[in-house]
C-alpha cells in the first residue's frame, strides 16, 4: 500500500514539474521570438542607420 501511494505522489509531482517546465520552454521561446522581430524591425539598436563604416586596419593602398 505504501508502494502505491508513493507512485501516485511521484506522479503528481512529475506531472506538476513537467507543467512548469513547458510553461518556462513556452515563455523563453515567447521572449526569444519577439526579440528577433524586434531587431529585425529596427536593428540591434534604435536609431542605428546600419551603415557600413570604414574599416580600422588600412588596406593595401591606403594610408601612409
Amino acid at each position: 500500500m505504501a508502494l502505491r501511494v508513493e507512485h501516485e505522489l511521484h506522479k503528481r509531482r512529475f506531472g506538476r514539474n513537467l507543467g512548469v517546465g513547458l510553461l518556462l520552454v513556452g515563455f523563453v521561446a515567447i521572449v526569444f521570438g519577439l526579440t528577433v522581430v524586434k531587431v529585425q524591425n529596427t536593428g540591434f539598436v534604435e536609431g542605428y542607420d546600419h551603415v557600413s563604416r570604414p574599416a580600422l586596419i588600412p588596406q593595401e593602398g591606403e594610408g601612409n
